[in-house]
């Protein structure tokens, strides 16, 4: 019974009440930001927040994938976050490498930073999308390893 209420509270807070905030941390830094004072670490709360109610939800994914008897359960529990870094993080990571690179190279960011950081970003890129594939094939070889793979 005791677990059940974690679990629910866990739900509550993952689901509802971060993301919430993070809308009103959002909200607050798009008006001190029109007023041209520091929204930084309001930015950087409303993500936190997003970050943390992002963990709670793949926490309680990844601790109803199996039995609480299952023998496995821990192995499948890691499984599934390599399965989410790889198909989820890795490619939004990369996604967003692409379009600071087509930012930089644009000149857009140019009074920013020193130097030319598309080359940076490109290279992040490449090696998010790469990983994420070479974690796919793992899997895959995984899944599929007692029949072989073909």
């Amino acid at each position: 019974m005791f677990e059940r209420g974690l679990l629910n509270l866990a739900n509550w807070s993952g689901n509802v009440i971060l993301p919430t905030l993070a809308g009103l941390l959002l909200a607050g830094a798009i008006v001190r930001f029109s007023r041209s004072q520091p929204a930084s670490h309001l930015a950087t709360a409303a993500f936190a927040a997003l970050m943390c109610s992002g963990l709670l939800r793949a926490l309680e994914s990844f601790a109803q994938s199996a039995a609480p008897d299952d023998p496995d359960r821990y192995w499948l529990a890691l499984l599934a976050l390599v399965n989410w870094a790889g198909n989820v993080m890795l490619p939004l990571y990369g996604t967003l490498q692409v379009a600071a690179m087509a930012l930089y190279f644009g000149g857009v960011l140019e009074r920013t930073t020193v130097g030319d950081a598309w080359v940076r970003n490109l290279l992040s890129a490449m090696m998010c999308f790469s990983l994420s594939g070479l974690l796919r094939l793992a899997e895959f070889w995984i899944q599929n390893g007692t029949a072989g793979v073909r």
